[in-house]
């Protein structure tokens, strides 16, 4: 609210002196006032996108006018030796000038993610510390659920970060007329609240938003880009899609496939065929974790336990899967 009006008092004062001075050779003094005014609007503007950068950006766009504007005046002065003094040279200079500065700007802007503040002082490496070991939060981890499990046991450092058009995403799926969709969003909102609960658990709400872009899932990735945070989630094309924009991703599912208990060829297990597999006379069953394990000749096994013995392990994108033998008595057939 301080800012807006003190934006608003520069606006304000600036149309009120050139109503008085009238530059630029203006006879009104209305038409002065509305120069002025537009004058302050555009340096509000230019106000609202530097804030909008981060640090690196901001270096950058800096260093690269300083350089444009020192690479124009070297410029300059080949001009003025070069031409007759005159309007034309003037405008040469002038658009030189100009078009050194923009260009510095733009590819010092652009180029900024690049550097490394930190080595310029000491001053650079404690900027935002919370937010570089700050997790942003998706919906999808959310409804999950368990990212509260991970975080009570100490697993997640730093700030966890929801930002409200999640929290607006989350509330619609809440909102549901869909009873399955309401249910998956009000189980959101309660380990939301779970979480808060926990004294050992920082979680920040924050408002950050790009009303440009409209897509939820680039958003995210968009403020995880200005807080320099990573992005946690199970959502399998968002984790994609992170690693195409250079965002780091901490995967649900890939923790929990990690954290599966490793099974090697040969060993033996007991397990509960439930249906029948893709292939001829094979039976599925799964493990306590969810684990899949596809048995041969296990088709009429199906709703019995059976023991069988390891042939091989999958490792696909979406889990491990777990291939067995068993006789046709149901017991274990030893591999070679």
């Amino acid at each position: 609210m301080d800012l807006i009006l003190l934006r608003i008092l520069f606006v304000l004062l600036l149309a009120t002196v050139c109503y008085f001075l009238r530059p630029f050779g203006i006879q009104s003094g209305w038409l002065g006032a509305g120069v002025g005014a537009l004058a302050a609007g555009a340096v509000i503007v230019f106000e609202l996108r530097v804030r909008a950068l981060n640090l690196r950006r901001l270096i950058g766009a800096v260093a690269g006018s300083v350089l444009g504007i020192f690479g124009a005046a070297l410029f300059c002065l080949v001009l003025r030796s070069a031409l007759v003094p005159g309007a034309t040279s003037a405008v040469l200079q002038v658009f030189v000038l100009m078009l050194m500065t923009y260009v510095g700007l733009l590819v010092g802007a652009s180029k900024g993610d690049l550097l490394n503040p930190a080595a310029l002082g000491t001053i650079f490496a404690s900027d935002r510390p919370s937010r570089r070991s700050a997790k942003v939060l998706d919906t999808s981890v959310i409804i999950d659920g368990r990212i509260a499990d991970i975080a009570e046991a100490g697993f997640i450092d730093g700030t966890i970060v929801v930002p409200e058009f999640v929290l607006r995403e989350l509330q619609v799926v809440a909102d549901s007329t869909d009873g399955s969709k309401r249910q998956r969003g009000r189980r959101g909102l309660d380990m939301l609240q779970r979480m808060q609960s926990n004294a050992s658990i920082q979680v920040q709400i924050v408002p950050d938003d790009f009303p440009s872009i409209r897509e939820v899932d680039l958003k995210l990735l968009e403020l995880a880009k200005k807080w320099e945070a990573k992005v946690v989630t199970n959502d399998f094309n968002l984790n994609k899609v992170a690693h195409l924009h250079h965002v780091e991703v901490l995967n649900i599912n890939d923790l929990a496939n990690a954290l599966k208990p490793v099974v090697l060829p040969g060993e033996h297990m007991s397990v509960v065929i439930l249906k029948e597999g893709k292939e001829y006379n094979q039976g599925v069953g799964y493990l306590d974790d969810g684990t899949m394990v596809v048995v041969d000749h296990a088709r009429k096994m199906i709703g019995r336990p059976v023991d069988i013995a390891v042939t091989s392990v999958l490792q696909t994108a979406s889990g491990k899967m777990i291939f067995g033998k068993m006789d046709e008595n149901g017991r274990a057939v030893e591999t070679t």
